[in-house]
Order: structure tokens, then C-alpha cells, then sequence
């Protein structure tokens, strides 16, 4: 079993920036593709970025040269770095785990590939 945990999220300004982690207990995540996914409120959930266990990563189009995802298997955390944040991007932000070794943006970008899912982060961007 792999738990994960949020943290980060808060109120900021648009045009701000923010760092969001993901901390996991239970099992090294090494060995794991991460992901950070956004759920916003009249929206499906839907990927924000992800990275495999050997280091590629993928983004969502929209945060592609904003959003920086990126993994310290040695503090067993991924982050997620947002610059330029606007309203558009408030939703609350779960980081995710999957054990397995598919790979290409259609395995990434599913909800259905991650086994372990975190409570979530609120981002919250104002005007």
C-alpha cells in the first residue's frame, strides 16, 4: 500500500506561483509513475502532469512551459511547480501512483491507470 499526501495548495493571486508536494509513505515510489491530476468544480478530473518511474514526463497542454513536475525518490515526494497561475487553474490538485509499466500520454492521461490517489490540495486563483 502506497498513501499519499497533499500539500501546497492555498489562496494566491493570479500571476502567482506555488509548489505543491505530494509526499508518500507505505513504499519507496521509485519504482512508481506519479502523476498530478485537477479536478475543478463543473469539470471531469482530468491530468495535469505526469512523471515515470524513469523520468519522462508528460503535461496537459494548457499548463505545457508553466506547470514543472518533477520527483525526489530519495524524500519519496514529487512536487509540482506553478507559475503564472490564473483563475482557470483553480481545482483541487490529487497526486496519484501506478505500480504498473504501461507508458505513452493515453496510459498517463487516465484516471484508470492509478492505483493510489491522495485526498487532494485546494488551489484557489482570484482575479
Amino acid at each position: 500500500q502506497v498513501q499519499l499526501v497533499e500539500s501546497g495548495g492555498r489562496l494566491v493571486q493570479a500571476g502567482d506561483s506555488l509548489r505543491l508536494s505530494c509526499a508518500a509513505s507505505g513504499r519507496t515510489i521509485s519504482g512508481y509513475n506519479m502523476s498530478w491530476f485537477r479536478h475543478a468544480p463543473g469539470q471531469e478530473r482530468g491530468l495535469v502532469a505526469a512523471v515515470s518511474w524513469t523520468g519522462t514526463t508528460s503535461y496537459t497542454h494548457s499548463v505545457k512551459g508553466w506547470f514543472t513536475i518533477s520527483r525526489d525518490n530519495a524524500k519519496n515526494t514529487m512536487y509540482l511547480q506553478t507559475n503564472k497561475l490564473a483563475p482557470e487553474d483553480t481545482a483541487i490538485y490529487y497526486c496519484a501512483a501506478d505500480s504498473g509499466r504501461g507508458y505513452g500520454s493515453a496510459y498517463y492521461f487516465s484516471s484508470a491507470t492509478y492505483e493510489y490517489w491522495g485526498q487532494g490540495t485546494q488551489v484557489t486563483v482570484s482575479p
